[in-house]
């Protein structure tokens, strides 16, 4: 529950202007041009307190424009918000890219895997499916050196019948992965 306000007194008002030499700390305005006002630094809202140290010349409008802010959270400049806005524009561009040559790593990864068993077995080929299975499934477990070493110990094991050389392959996969678990 926020502390309840308790009036300043004059003197306590008046030795807050005398030492900030009746000029508003925020905008730098004097009187006549504006209105004197006391502003707590620490919002009494947020548990600031009378002491003289809390206590800072403001103009009206400053004031108001504070309002129960604490000054802990400073606003950005246009110029910042446009520096951290290009940052992230930028950011975003690399992570795109990143995400683009993994996407061609994988690509080349599988279309190398396709290629040693066509070499294998000439009729036959990968299906989509069977390539984002390996995508999804074995890539993200099992380097692509291992991959090759079990799709070719898996053709040369069943090189009379190629769906059984793909489910050689998948087990041994699934083996591996459940042997050493990805941390």
């Amino acid at each position: 529950m926020p502390k309840a306000r308790k009036n300043l007194s004059k003197k306590l008002r008046f030795d807050v202007f005398k030492r900030d030499i009746f000029t508003c700390q925020y905008c730098g305005s004097v009187p006549p041009k504006v209105v004197l006002e006391v502003d707590h630094v620490h919002p009494v809202s947020k548990g600031g307190d009378n002491d003289i140290d809390n206590l800072i010349t403001s103009c009206f409008d400053c004031n108001r424009g504070k309002a129960a802010n604490s000054l802990e959270v400073i606003p950005q400049t246009v110029a910042e918000k446009t520096a951290l806005m290009v940052e992230k524009e930028d950011q975003l561009k690399e992570l795109r890219a990143i995400k683009k040559r993994k996407k061609n790593r994988l690509s080349r990864d599988i279309n190398h895997l396709d290629e040693i068993y066509q070499e294998h077995f000439p009729d036959y080929a990968f299906s989509q499916s069977f390539k984002n299975s390996i995508r999804n499934q074995f890539l993200p477990n099992l380097d692509v050196d291992t991959l090759e070493n079990n799709l070719t110990l898996s053709c040369n094991k069943c090189w009379f019948n190629s769906r059984k050389a793909l489910k050689y392959f998948c087990g041994v996969n699934w083996r591996q992965i459940k042997e050493c678990p990805s941390e």
